[in-house]
């Protein structure tokens, strides 16, 4: 893809003229990850835009990462490039179902965990927050006398369980891009690159995770590969991964891992995000992510409860 200097050098402009921070989640294409202050997680990338002098926070994500940021940073413009761009995961568990569900469920007495990937209607709902990084040790942190729910995620949920042995009510919702890999792509890819290390998030499926070498979040992935004496990697997650680990990572060969229909698995959603937008949203200061104060104090609550449990 060619990209024009001159909108870069737009892009760059508008920056300092609004004083803005740009993030880019670790699924954007790669153009956006180029022109980006920082590459990382949702929340992550979070902490690094609240930390900053910065007046304005663009967000090359989806809606509920905008809302992160929101959260943590409740005095900074946030704009997203496209009000669109939303996320499976988070709309399989909305706000209203989940309240309904823990009313009629009132007997179980739930300790609510939230994987980081929910809105922040649900973020208010839940007594904390967890990433695909620290959700074992949050896991092994609650309450023993409670029953747990974790939402949105089955998959990551069940591999929790795995991990910690603790029992958990798990939300029935999923990343459509991570369960597109199957036991037997996985399998074809492995039996073409024998040498190739499997390399996979746990937002995949079972039968996928029994396949790879290396089971972590997009964070750990980075260091995983560095450290590790292996020089080809296959990658089982969303594309867009495959940018930042060649370019952190350039001694390393990193292959896409396949889905039964395609070479590499994209993200409809996070590839709605273009420079052209991005420029847009800078120079509009449109669309923006608003929260009422009572839902964005609440979510704060649980991220911050998260923060205390993983010291």
């Amino acid at each position: 893809m060619t990209v024009s200097h001159d909108l870069i050098s737009e892009i760059k402009e508008l920056k300092r003229a609004r004083n803005a921070v740009i993030l880019a989640h670790n699924y954007q294409i790669a153009e956006i990850q180029e022109v980006a202050d920082f590459v990382g997680d949702s929340l992550g990338l979070s902490f690094k835009a609240s930390e900053t002098s910065a007046d304005v926070i663009a967000f090359c994500g989806v809606h509920f990462m905008g809302e992160t940021a929101k959260i943590l940073s409740p005095s900074k413009i946030v704009v997203i490039p496209d009000i669109n761009a939303g996320c499976s995961l988070s709309d399989s568990c909305p706000a209203e179902k989940l309240a309904d569900y823990l009313a009629e469920h009132r007997e179980k007495n739930y300790y609510v965990i939230a994987y980081i990937n929910c809105s922040a209607g649900v973020k208010a709902i839940a007594d904390v927050i967890v990433t695909s990084g620290n959700a074992v040790k949050i896991v092994e942190s609650a309450p023993p006398d409670r029953n747990i729910l974790f939402v949105p995620d089955q998959n990551l949920g069940a591999w929790v369980m795995e991990q910690t042995g603790r029992k958990m009510d798990l939300w029935r919702g999923n990343c459509y891009v991570h369960v597109e890999f199957t036991r037997d792509s996985i399998k074809r890819i492995k039996s073409e690159r024998p040498d190739a290390v499997v390399v996979a998030h746990p937002e995949c499926t079972h039968a996928v995770r029994m396949l790879a070498d290396e089971v972590c979040s997009t964070e750990k992935m980075v260091t995983f590969c560095r450290d590790n004496s292996a020089k080809n990697f296959i990658i089982v997650t969303e594309s867009g991964m495959l940018h930042r680990l060649r370019r952190e990572v350039p001694q390393k060969n990193f292959i896409a891992g396949p889905t039964d229909h395609c070479a590499c698995a994209d993200c409809r959603y996070m590839k709605m995000n273009t420079l052209e937008k991005l420029r847009d949203c800078l120079a509009t200061l449109e669309p923006q992510i608003h929260i009422p104060e009572d839902v964005r104090s609440k979510a704060e609550r649980s991220v911050r409860r998260m923060l205390e449990l993983s010291k």
